[in-house]
């Protein structure tokens, strides 16, 4: 059963901006399991998959310095839906991009490819 369904991902130059989307199919973020609250993670090419951006269950954000002051968390519970907004993406920010629990991650989604050129 897939629970994280991401979404929004592609080719982009440097610059340039994307908006990642997560269905949370499972509801997994108003559960109990959700008490984290919920964050985006990615993983580049031959590197460890990382924490990049959070929000907890009070509504305040965290970032990764790497991506602090471009990047951009948020959430519809209406739609179930958790987005990131990417500004000024650089090559750097090439990595599949996953949606999950911080710190706790459950099941992985199949993720979703940014890709920046230079």
């Amino acid at each position: 059963q897939v629970t994280f369904v991401e979404s929004g991902g592609g080719l982009v130059q440097a610059g340039g901006s994307l908006t990642l989307s997560c269905v949370d199919n499972g509801n997994i973020f108003r559960s109990g399991l959700g008490i984290n609250g919920i964050g985006w993670y990615r993983q580049a090419p031959g590197k460890s998959r990382e924490l990049v951006a959070r929000m907890t269950g009070r509504g305040s954000t965290h970032y990764d310095d790497s991506v602090e002051g471009r990047f951009t968390i948020s959430r519809d519970s209406a739609e179930n839906t958790v987005y990131l907004q990417m500004n000024s993406l650089e090559p750097e920010d090439t990595a599949v991009y996953y949606c999950n629990i911080p710190y706790a991650p459950i099941t992985w989604g199949q993720g979703t490819q940014v890709t920046v050129s230079s």
